[in-house]
């Protein structure tokens, strides 16, 4: 059930019903101490001095405007004050003043999410989930070798800052409007055709600022963004991968793009975990792995020295999230049980509390389009009621969306974040759980 916006200044936890019964109380001592200074005699002289020039016929209809008037102007008073305070804190926000308080209070009491992943499959998971919590940790994958982030990471030795863009825009206050800019892609110029603006900036803001991750704190102050994004690594590492006929191929974009499949994976030399990734995974309540690319998207971010093994030891709740369809070149053919068998190669997935599959076909349309380019439903094998030690949890999570000017199936934000708020202990009992965003 959807709560009204301004009955979500009353919820538990706002720190606001104690400051308005504060505010009545002091009305009515206020109106108790005249009647006590003034005495009945006192008060019956104002009210005659008062009211002397009115006929006695608009008295009661006066009073009765007068009352109106004062509640009103009490009402808007106190709304433009708090509003002028909002603003002043928080200059992007652009709802209302129950909306905002709403978000700072309960939102940040909501359990520590983080979610591991990269590529559109993270970004879209976080839209869904940043309706439920402000405590939320993207960890991003750095690997990325191709498109605009490749030639930046070649031409200025940046850390590629694409998956980076796409998770800060997601956890965006104003998503759409940032967007529109942060995804414009320049189409003249010899050194700019192709680049997104927000990988220009995100790159100019790491050479001026000297640091990639200082580069997103700037960039997630003025995106106003809910949550942190960090990237699993600040080393400028490889990815490296053994084909199933024995070669040996070097960077993410190509490893994506050939078709053979892999046998191994692997980094070009040891990547330290930024600290901060270690300690939101240490503190976390709920991790959530995928979805994403298996083997370039996913897998990355489980190669850094210490990330596994964090998650392996964490006490939070962990699910995986089932990637919706096969990738052609990198997981061509792929079952459920074959992504879960290669991440646990990685990962304890005993220690982890369920698996979420989703149960709905694209539209014949987009899925005959699909199987035209080699990509195919990842297929549900799991069999009985556990795999792996885990839950099997089933549920139509699909969404078509417009991306690049084709319609693509995505995992529906906000179906899979209600999801979760059901499954997840963690998030059920917070106090999330009693309305949708």
């Amino acid at each position: 059930m959807r709560t009204p916006t301004f009955l979500k200044i009353l919820l538990p936890g706002m720190g606001v019903k104690r400051w308005f019964f504060l505010s009545a109380a002091g009305v009515a001592v206020l109106t108790f101490g005249a009647f006590c200074l003034l005495g009945e005699g006192g008060l019956r002289s104002v009210y005659q001095a008062a009211v002397k020039f009115l006929p006695t016929l608009w008295r009661p209809a006066v009073g009765a405007a007068l009352i109106a008037g004062g509640l009103a102007g009490v009402i808007l008073g106190t709304t433009k004050m708090a509003r002028g305070v909002l603003s002043a804190v928080s200059p992007k926000s652009g709802g209302s003043v129950a909306e905002a308080l709403y978000q700072a209070r309960i939102l940040k009491q909501a359990p520590n999410v983080v979610a591991v992943g990269g590529g559109t499959g993270l970004s879209n998971l976080l839209r869904g989930i940043k309706h439920y919590t402000a405590n939320l940790t993207a960890v991003v994958t750095v690997m990325d070798t191709g498109g605009s982030s490749g030639r930046l990471r070649r031409e200025l030795d940046v850390l590629p800052p694409g998956d980076v863009r796409n998770c800060l825009l997601a956890l965006a206050e104003d998503e759409e409007r940032m967007a529109k800019f942060m995804h414009y892609r320049f189409t003249t110029g010899e050194a700019l055709r192709g680049h997104a603006l927000g990988n220009l900036l995100l790159a100019g803001l790491e050479e001026a600022l000297g640091g990639f991750d200082r580069a997103i704190e700037e960039a997630s102050y003025f995106l106003s963004v809910r949550g942190q994004v960090l990237p699993a690594t600040l080393d400028k590492v490889q990815l490296v991968a053994e084909l199933a006929d024995g070669r040996i191929i070097e960077g993410e974009a190509e490893i994506a793009s050939d078709p053979t499949p892999k046998k191994k994976i692997w980094l070009s030399k040891p990547a330290r975990a930024y600290e901060r990734v270690l300690r939101a995974i240490a503190e976390a309540d709920l991790i959530l792995i995928g979805p994403g690319s298996l083997y370039t998207s996913i897998l990355p971010n489980l190669l850094v020295e210490g990330i596994a093994e964090a998650i392996n030891r964490a006490q939070a709740e962990k699910f995986v999230i089932m990637n919706l369809m096969t990738e052609p070149g990198e997981t061509t053919g792929y079952t459920a049980y074959d992504h879960l068998k290669v991440l646990a190669q990685y990962l304890d997935l005993r220690r982890f509390t369920g698996v979420i599959v989703n149960t709905e076909l694209p539209p014949p349309e987009i899925l005959a389009r699909y199987r035209a380019e080699g990509s195919e439903p990842v297929s549900d094998d799991l069999k009985g009621a556990k795999t792996f030690g885990m839950r099997i949890i089933r549920a139509p999570l699909l969404a078509v969306v417009e991306m690049e000017g084709k319609l693509t199936v995505k995992h529906d934000p906000m179906k899979l974040a209600k999801l979760l708020t059901r499954e997840s202990r963690a998030l059920r009992h917070s106090w999330t759980r009693w309305f949708s965003p």
